[in-house]
């Protein structure tokens, strides 16, 4: 399997992106080339090969986020991982932007266990665009996130900041 990468500045720091022939995103990483292939498990049977024009669609929806532009990401996806990890995944879509669920939320939704969803969450792929970032403890505690505490509290708060502007004042 060849997938096509490129790594670009963001306000959030370096972001990597991996995409396969047809564009959809497989994987993503805050860091260099060298975290996202990590973000992989069958990393060393594919090939690499930096192309940033076949990203240019992750660029320009990850800095428009960045930006504060863009609240949803309208990327094609393509996440290697179990059926399991594929419903948590599609559960951290539904997750809004600005607003948090506990893994305890999730499992019930799931039906399973939270340390099970906590275990899928951990191996997402694709960073960001499926907002992993938005799962919290069940106090509401910022735990779990591959990148570091720091990054998850500033994705938040950038997030609460698009939704409060976005919202309507009240008359």
């Amino acid at each position: 399997m060849t997938l096509y990468t490129d790594t670009f500045e963001t306000t959030f720091g370096l972001f990597s992106a991996a995409v396969d022939d047809n564009s959809a995103v497989v994987a993503t990483a805050f860091g260099d080339a060298t975290v996202l292939r990590s973000r992989l498990s069958n990393a060393e049977d594919i090939r690499w090969q930096r192309d940033p024009e076949r990203t240019g669609a992750v660029r320009a929806q990850v800095e428009a986020f960045a930006n504060g532009a863009l609240d949803r990401f309208t990327l094609p996806l393509q996440p290697i991982g179990s059926a399991f990890q594929q419903s948590v995944w599609r559960a951290l879509l539904e997750i809004p932007c600005g607003e948090t669920r506990s893994y305890a939320d999730l499992a019930r939704r799931i039906g399973t266990a939270p340390r099970a969803v906590g275990q899928a969450n951990a191996r997402n792929p694709i960073c960001l665009v499926v907002p992993c970032h938005r799962v919290v403890g069940a106090s509401g505690a910022l735990t779990g996130f591959a990148f570091g505490t720091p990054l998850k509290e500033q994705l938040i708060a950038h997030e609460r900041r698009m939704v409060a502007i976005r919202k309507p004042a009240l008359a």
